[in-house]
């Protein structure tokens, strides 16, 4: 009896390692964004408003050079890992290359806002606070979801980063009092973070018998020159992405920031589900294609359609619920921030249209592709989202962020059709359930 309990299709559904990976990954995120909800309301109360703002503003300018930090790893890195095809040896040296390649950028990233600090005055009132935030360069370049991913088990770093979270809501609520304080708020979320990461590192060694080796500078140089294209197209979309609330600025008074802020926070949330769908599948895409192709595209298949069906009722949920979700934020349903809800409640299923596109961009290895791709609809999210802020306020940056999905499928489609038509032909054919050619 219990063996053909096991054999039901729904327990092998939660046992497929894409599933479990999205379903870790998810945690990870998710973890993130509670403590991060938690945590400023703590910080407020702790060191007012004022400080706290500083803090944001030295966490914002970490954020932009942890791009540089990441340097596109956590795409190129999972299918390095992945198809090491389990040897020990193989894993050692890209780990250890990759490794070392993102501490030497953090050195880099520490040294550029040194000078630009020490030298020519850049951050003002908020230096100190920007020094102490530093560590997060280093938490950031020892972070190691990219490897477990690769390995398709991310349980270990996900127990990890709950408890260094955990950790960090401890620490803020002992050690912060007074806005005297600040300069330890991004100091403890990073160093609690680089701790929980050295112990995954030493689990790595020790536990997975993996050894790391300081590689030749040349393969670092080269590791470098073969991820550019990711690195710039993480850093399109990071503007793209991070640089709606800045545009509005111009237009909008701090009252409609609010009750626009209020609402994108709770879109972006919902933004991470198609993208842990695409970061959970990848591995297993990558393997495929290269070990497997027959079953590359009905695997894609799966996780496009039931990607789209996950989406349309996260996103018909949250519109459905809008008014209710608002109440339960702000403790009113304010109108404003309902209908900016309602519009951005559809990014999870609008981004979902891409999933299969972008599966195949990186198990190929189409980092030009990509680059492309983002350069296309980072341009046209600026562009829309200062004339629709303009003249729409609130709603047209919510309208600018969605309109920018569809035109991130539509200009990814057509560089795939133009540079890789025979797959992108082969995708929608077995998509569409139409004759498949192996």
């Amino acid at each position: 009896m219990l063996e053909r309990i096991k054999q039901l299709s729904f327990l092998s559904f939660i046992r497929h390692k894409s599933i479990r990976n999205f379903f870790f990954l998810f945690l990870i995120q998710s973890s993130n964004i509670l403590v991060s909800l938690l945590a400023m309301p703590l910080l407020i109360r702790s060191i007012g408003v004022a400080e706290f703002g500083l803090v944001n503003l030295s966490f914002s300018v970490i954020l932009l050079f942890n791009v540089m930090v990441s340097y596109g790893y956590n795409l190129s890195g999972p299918r390095d890992i992945a198809l090491s095809g389990g040897s020990v040896s193989v894993m050692g040296e890209r780990f250890s290359e990759i490794l070392w390649s993102k501490l030497t950028l953090a050195l880099f990233a520490f040294l550029m806002i040194a000078i630009l600090g020490f030298i020519f005055g850049f951050f003002g009132d908020y230096w100190v606070i920007l020094c102490w935030s530093t560590i997060l360069l280093f938490a950031e370049a020892t972070t190691l979801v990219w490897f477990f991913q690769g390995r398709e088990s991310l349980h270990w770093v996900s127990i990890a980063n709950i408890f260094s979270k955990l950790v960090y809501l401890l620490l803020l609520t002992a050690f912060i009092k007074e806005p005297s304080d600040s300069f330890l708020a991004n100091f403890l979320l990073g160093s609690t973070a680089l701790i929980a990461n050295l112990g995954l590192i030493v689990y790595i060694c020790f536990g997975m018998n993996i050894q790391i080796s300081w590689p030749k500078f040349s393969h670092i140089w080269n590791s470098w020159r073969k991820n550019i294209q990711l690195f710039f197209s993480s850093l399109t979309a990071h503007v793209a992405v991070n640089g709606g609330v800045i545009i509005l600025s111009f237009f909008a008074s701090a009252q409609i920031l609010g009750l626009y802020g209020m609402a994108e926070r709770i879109g972006m949330v919902l933004r991470i589900a198609p993208a842990l769908i695409t970061q959970s599948a990848y591995p297993r895409a990558s393997v495929l294609f290269a070990n497997e192709p027959e079953k590359f595209y009905p695997f894609l298949k799966k996780v496009q359609w039931s990607s789209l069906l996950l989406n349309l009722l996260i996103s018909l949920t949250v519109f459905y619920l809008a008014p209710f979700i608002i109440k339960v934020m702000a403790g009113n349903v304010l109108e404003e921030s309902v209908l900016f809800l309602k519009i951005l409640a559809f990014l999870p299923f609008l981004a979902a249209l891409n999933i299969g596109n972008m599966l195949v961009i990186l198990a190929m290895d189409q980092k030009v592709i990509l680059l492309h791709a983002t350069w296309v609809f980072c341009l046209y999210m600026l562009l829309a989202a200062i004339f629709l802020a303009k003249v729409f306020g609130g709603t047209g940056l919510a309208l600018a962020l969605i309109s920018t999905e569809l035109v991130a499928y539509i200009s990814t489609s057509y560089l795939l059709y133009k540079h890789q038509p025979q797959a992108i032909i082969e995708f929608y054919n077995v998509l569409f359930g139409r004759h498949h050619h192996t």
